[in-house]
């Protein structure tokens, strides 16, 4: 049975790492070198780096603070923020990182994963995707990093989800805006809906705060689970997760 992944974040603004709820209210949580290490030495799966205001910005992640990023890490590395053509993705690449991760760019420009993906590979591609309900619905938004520029995109969350894989994205984020930050726990609904159109690997984003919610997240079907803030803060640590998971019998990497 394959692994679960725990992966920890971090949500870079202005070069600190930073933390919200439902993408709002960002607070500083520290430098990002400083908690990559912690995160690597804890046991984390892999790391994710989002520059979340450069693509509201019209601008690309920094390669400087890729670089240095990298040199940190001996984990999976994957980094979003801007990435808006092949040369971007190869540039971030070279400068470190082992996936390139695109939300509103491919919202922009949907034949930019299919580029991504014949030149790097399908398992090079990941696609993030911000999403929140609006009566009924499941919508996905963009530009989500500032909030005076974010904008519902006009697709609704399993065309899009259905759309990105068949244009080669190896791997899905699923950013559930309406749990971010709160602590209430992915949310498992739209976990499951995602996964029934899914067959590449999915990523749990939104709402973790106890173990028992990465439990959750892997029973609905999730592939790997990732948290910021109750890592940041320290309310618990990398690997009091994974122990408490492996005590449940989910296969995990210690």
């Amino acid at each position: 049975m394959l692994t679960k992944r725990v992966i920890a974040c971090l949500d870079v603004m202005d070069g600190r790492v930073v933390k919200g709820v439902r993408f709002r209210e960002h607070k500083d949580m520290g430098d990002f070198l400083e908690l990559a290490a912690r995160y690597r030495e804890q046991g984390a799966d892999e790391l994710v780096f989002y520059d979340i205001a450069a693509s509201a910005d019209k601008k690309s992640v920094r390669r400087d603070w890729v670089r240095r990023t990298a040199k940190a890490l001996d984990i999976p590395f994957c980094v979003a923020g801007g990435i808006r053509s092949v040369a971007d993705a190869e540039e971030v690449l070279n400068a470190g990182a082992d996936k390139i991760s695109v939300n509103s760019p491919a919202l922009e420009r949907p034949e930019l994963i299919t580029e991504l993906a014949a030149r790097f590979g399908n398992q090079c591609v990941v696609v993030g995707v911000d999403s929140k309900r609006d009566g009924g619905a499941m919508k996905v938004y963009q530009y989500t990093g500032r909030a005076e520029k974010t904008r519902e995109s006009g697709r609704e969350l399993l065309g899009w989800l259905k759309e990105a894989q068949e244009r080669g994205a190896g791997e899905v984020v699923l950013n559930c805006m309406d749990r971010d930050g709160t602590g209430e726990g992915y949310d498992l609904e739209q976990l499951k809906a995602a996964r029934a159109v899914l067959s590449i690997p999915l990523v749990a984003s939104g709402g973790a705060k106890t173990p028992l919610h990465f439990v959750e997240a892997y029973a609905a079907g999730a592939d790997a689970a990732l948290a910021a803030g109750i890592f940041h803060r320290g309310e618990v640590t990398v690997g009091q997760i994974k122990a408490e998971l492996k005590s449940k019998g989910i296969p995990v990497r210690l």
